[in-house]
């Protein structure tokens, strides 16, 4: 039961959420301006960029869940 009372869980919510959006919008940005100014992309990039954003939409809805909710109930 001690190795969870030094945590900050708000911080920890905010921190995971705003990289959540840091990943999504690179993602979604690298997509749109990488084609428009640089062409194609190699398949690995395409695949880089698209899990980038599907690991962005996942962490930004289940940091402040996990974080925020869950973990405060069950200390």
């Amino acid at each position: 039961m001690t190795q969870y009372r030094d945590m900050d869980h708000g911080l920890l919510a905010k921190r995971g959420f705003f990289l959540g959006v840091g990943l999504f919008a690179f993602g979604a940005l690298g997509e749109l301006l990488g084609h428009t100014l640089l062409g194609p992309f190699p398949a690995w990039g395409d695949v880089l960029l698209t899990d980038m954003v599907a690991l962005g939409i996942l962490l930004g809805l289940l940091s402040p869940l996990v974080f925020g909710i869950v973990l405060p109930l069950i200390e």
